[in-house]
């Protein structure tokens, strides 16, 4: 696991080799005037979108999100933030338009309470998830209802004050590797294994679409923030991992 201590700020001059994974940690809790500075960036679409949201914590939050992602793509593409154009496959995965100077980068994104991670690479499929803690959650039955036979036979024999972790660890690896996959929950959660047991590293462990997949992604765990679990898949296994830590420049 990636501990919280070691989300660093980034260099002035910023890399991404093709070998490179980076992960950016970000408060969605932004000041008045830093909040419209960000809504300026968005398109018409992500301003529309924000304004479906009916509570004004959460729409805030949307527009805090999008505005930090256009300005962390912005980074490394040498590009205005308001200048990048985006897409969105049939299962809503967002990717940058060619146009925009694109150059193989890949991204993805999660957000859970006030925080966020993006996650950004070179020419391969990456997934993140990050959740927020609660103690309330019914870990057992959610997991017999979504998670695959096996992982719910994992979750039941741990000790009782680690279930919350263990189902918390297995949420956010499924959800960062069907992200990845970029078909989110058109690919049932209970189709493959992953680990879960805390402690344990992060793995996919079983494909029932094809078994061959479990070599083509690794998985991290990272710990962004107490309080919250979170994951990242990645095709491939020849990378680093990078986490830094957004400020305003």
């Amino acid at each position: 696991m990636i501990p919280s201590a070691s989300w660093n700020s980034p260099p002035k001059m910023l890399r991404l080799p093709s070998n490179s994974v980076h992960v950016w940690r970000a408060s969605l809790e932004v000041s008045v005037s830093h909040l419209q500075a960000l809504k300026d960036t968005l398109a018409a679409d992500e301003c529309a979108r924000a304004e479906r949201f009916y509570f004004q914590e959460h729409r805030e939050r949307f527009i805090a999100g999008r505005g930090l992602l256009r300005n962390i793509l912005s980074r490394y593409l040498d590009r205005e933030p308001g200048q990048l154009r985006f897409s969105y496959n049939s299962y809503g995965k967002p990717a940058l338009i060619e146009e925009t100077g694109v150059e193989g980068l890949r991204f993805n994104l999660s957000h859970s309470h006030d925080m966020a991670l993006y996650a950004v690479t070179r020419g391969r499929e990456i997934g993140v998830d990050i959740e927020r803690f609660r103690p309330d959650v019914e870990a057992e039955k959610l997991a017999e209802r979504f998670f695959s036979p096996r992982e719910a036979a994992v979750l039941r024999t741990l000790p009782e004050r680690l279930r919350p972790e263990g189902f918390f660890n297995c949420w956010t690896r499924k959800e960062a590797y069907i992200k990845a996959e970029g078909e989110g929950m058109a690919i049932p959660l209970s189709s493959f294994d992953v680990s879960l047991t805390p402690g344990e590293p992060a793995a996919l462990l079983r494909s029932q679409k094809d078994p061959r997949e479990v070599s083509r992604w690794s998985m991290q765990a990272l710990d962004p923030k107490p309080g919250y679990a979170a994951a990242l898949a990645v095709k491939g296994h020849d990378w680093e991992l990078k986490c830094w830590q957004w400020s305003p420049m």
